[in-house]
């Protein structure tokens, strides 16, 4: 393991975080470009992240064994003999895979809380598979409660959080805690009692507010809040 490679878990995460960037961007706002260097009549290709969140298909490494975990090889072959959204999420699964391989090759020197408190860290963001796919965990919804009770609650409480932050402590991490698997329904990142949130009265998805231009301030006049999805939607 080269002396340079990150040792600490902050170290490794901020790696782990810029590769798993890189791979996302390649196969969502980058989709068109990743497909065509795909092409299956080229060699075995593989999709790489770099910790400086640049993506790259190319062959994989000659050494042998390689000097990190080596992701899914041959991802071109199959590119024209699958559906392209199914070809799209296999790469995400095996991305998903690699990614992980890699940050514990470069934590096997921590202890175990060392490890524990990696895990945490990665798994608190969304996968790749569930970025590219769309898909949700399943405890998506904030609370058991439903209505705009429980959506109230939460933006008021966000709200205050800047303002008095002290008086609200307690309660704050109370509700980090129970909406600990929330997903912003625009950029995908998990629920944080340290930023402003707003859910949508219509399709109950939960949004950072800076994600959707509403401040906490903007919040306090809105009788019902519509996402940017729901607002676009022509009524029956």
């Amino acid at each position: 393991m080269p002396s340079s490679s990150p040792r600490t878990v902050e170290e490794i995460f901020k790696d782990y975080s810029a590769r798993r960037s890189a791979v996302i961007r390649a196969l969502t706002y980058d989709v068109d470009e990743f497909y065509s260097l795909c092409d299956p009549e080229k060699e075995n290709l593989c999709l790489y992240g770099h910790p400086d969140e640049s993506w790259e298909v190319t062959l994989p490494a000659e050494e042998v064994p390689p000097e990190l975990p080596e992701p899914a090889l041959g991802i071109n072959f199959a590119r024209d003999g699958m559906n392209r959204k199914d070809w799209l999420s296999l790469i995400a699964v095996h991305s998903d895979s690699w990614l992980l391989s890699v940050a514990f090759y470069f934590g096997a020197r921590l202890n175990r809380n060392e490890r524990k408190r990696l895990f945490s860290l990665t798994n608190d963001l969304p996968t790749i598979f569930e970025v590219v796919t769309g898909r949700k965990p399943v405890k998506d919804k904030p609370s058991g409660d439903s209505g705009s009770k429980s959506r109230n609650s939460k933006r008021s409480i966000d709200g205050q959080a800047r303002t008095n932050s002290k008086v609200h402590d307690v309660s704050y991490l109370e509700d980090e805690d129970e909406h600990s698997e929330t997903l912003c329904g625009s950029c995908g990142g998990n629920y944080s009692a340290n930023e402003f949130w707003i859910g949508c009265d219509i399709c109950e998805r939960w949004y950072h507010g800076k994600c959707v231009k509403v401040t906490p301030a903007k919040a306090e006049y809105i009788q019902q809040y519509k996402c940017p999805s729901c607002s676009t939607k022509k009524s029956k």
